[in-house]
């Protein structure tokens, strides 16, 4: 039962955290492009990615109650504590900042889609201020989930 759990674990980790970390820059791009449709779906698409995640996250647990118990694992164990730590940040700036900020962008580049050329150029600079918190926003939490790999992986 703990191997496939495990698989499951790793599985999830890599078709549901990975999108979740990759889709903002497939935003950024679409912001850069105006593309209004592609930026709405992409948010959208980050935030199911994101809770979805909850479901790796629950298998971590999974696992940790599987595993021998001359490993001693609990939330108490270093590595995992700060994985829970680093990823909870990671899931709380997607859910809290990027993911807002991309539908804000959505809608903001649909707005400027709408209104007259020279009306166009105000709205695109409009829009620009989301940029650089979608770009932080996404890379810190690449940056965070990095690290939780790390650590799952190393288990200092």
């Amino acid at each position: 039962m703990e191997t496939l759990v495990n698989v499951l674990h790793v599985v999830g980790a890599v078709f549901i955290v990975g999108p979740m970390a990759i889709l903002p820059m497939s935003a950024m791009r679409a912001i850069r492009a105006r593309n209004a449709s592609q930026v709405g779906l992409l948010a959208k698409s980050t935030y199911i990615f994101s809770l979805l995640s909850l479901v790796v996250a629950v298998l971590g647990f999974a696992l940790m109650g599987l595993s021998d118990p001359k490993e001693k694992l609990s939330m108490t164990t270093p590595w995992i504590l700060f994985s829970l730590i680093f990823y909870a940040i990671a899931i709380v700036l997607s859910l809290a900042v990027v993911v807002p900020n991309l539908r804000r962008a959505a809608s903001e580049l649909e707005s400027s889609a709408s209104q007259a050329p020279a009306a166009a150029g105000v709205a695109a600079a409009a829009a620009a201020p989301r940029y650089p918190a979608i770009a932080a926003g996404s890379g810190i939490v690449s940056l965070l989930l990095l690290a939780v790999v790390v650590l799952m992986v190393w288990k200092p």
